[in-house]
C-alpha cells in the first residue's frame, strides 16, 4: 500500500518543494493562525487565503484534484465537529464559519505535506522543540499506519471471499466486524514492537 496522503506531488524542483522545510512550516501555521483568527463576517479574508493556496499550488504544479480529493477524504471529520455549533444560537453562521475555515486549514496541511518530505518535517518539528515522544509517536504513525492500511485490505477480502448473502446491512455488519479486529490486531502489534524496541535500549 502506497502511502498517498503523504506523498509528495507535483513538480520536486518547483520553489515550494525547494523551500526548507522549517520555513514551509512555520509560515503554514502562521497561515492557519491568521485564517482561525480572522472575523467570521469578512469575506475577503478566507477569498483572498484560497487565492494563496491555489497560487502556491500552480507554483508547485500540484493540480487542484489532488487538493479536492485528499480535502474531500478530511471534510467529513471537519463536518461532524462543526455540526456541535448548531446546537447553540446562531449556530448556522457558526458552523459555515468553522467549515470554511477548517476546510482551508486543511488545505494549507495537505499542500504543505504534498511538497516537503516527512522526515524533513520531522526534523523541522525537533527544530521546534516538540516533545520527543511526540515527534516519535509522529514517526510511528508513519511507518506503520501503510502496514495498517495492508492489513485492513487482507481482513476485508478474506470477509467479503466469505460473504454469501449482500446487503447494506450485512456491509455495516461486515465493516464493524473488520474495524473490531483491526483494532485487536493493532493493539497486539502495537504491544510487540513496543516490547522490542525496549529490547533494543528504547526508554521513555
Amino acid at each position: 500500500m502506497r502511502l498517498e496522503l503523504l506523498e509528495r506531488r507535483g513538480d520536486p524542483a518547483s520553489p515550494v518543494h525547494q523551500a526548507p522545510a522549517l520555513g514551509k512550516l512555520l509560515l503554514t501555521l502562521l497561515f492557519i493562525g491568521v485564517v482561525v483568527s480572522s472575523p467570521s463576517r469578512n469575506p475577503i479574508l478566507p477569498a483572498a487565503a484560497l487565492l494563496t493556496i491555489t497560487l502556491v499550488a500552480a507554483v508547485a504544479r500540484i493540480s487542484p484534484g489532488h487538493l479536492i480529493r485528499k480535502l474531500v477524504s478530511v471534510e467529513p471529520f471537519v463536518v461532524s465537529v462543526a455540526l456541535l455549533s448548531l446546537l447553540q444560537p446562531g449556530g448556522v453562521a457558526i458552523f459555515l464559519s468553522m467549515v470554511i475555515k477548517s476546510s482551508l486549514s486543511v488545505l494549507a496541511m495537505i499542500l504543505l505535506v504534498s511538497t516537503t518530505r516527512f522526515g524533513d518535517l520531522l526534523r523541522a518539528l525537533r527544530r521546534l522543540r516538540l516533545p520527543g515522544i511526540m515527534v516519535m509517536t509522529l514517526a510511528l504513525m508513519h511507518r506503520y499506519i501503510a502496514v495498517l492500511g495492508d492489513e485492513t485490505e487482507r481482513m476485508r477480502r478474506a470477509r467479503a471471499s466469505r460473504t454469501l448473502v449482500r446487503g447494506r446491512r450485512r456491509a455495516w455488519s461486515d465493516l464493524a466486524a473488520v474495524a473490531a479486529r483491526l483494532f485487536i490486531r493493532s493493539s497486539e502489534r502495537a504491544e510487540r514492537i513496543y516490547h522490542a524496541m525496549c529490547a533494543r535500549g528504547w526508554r521513555t
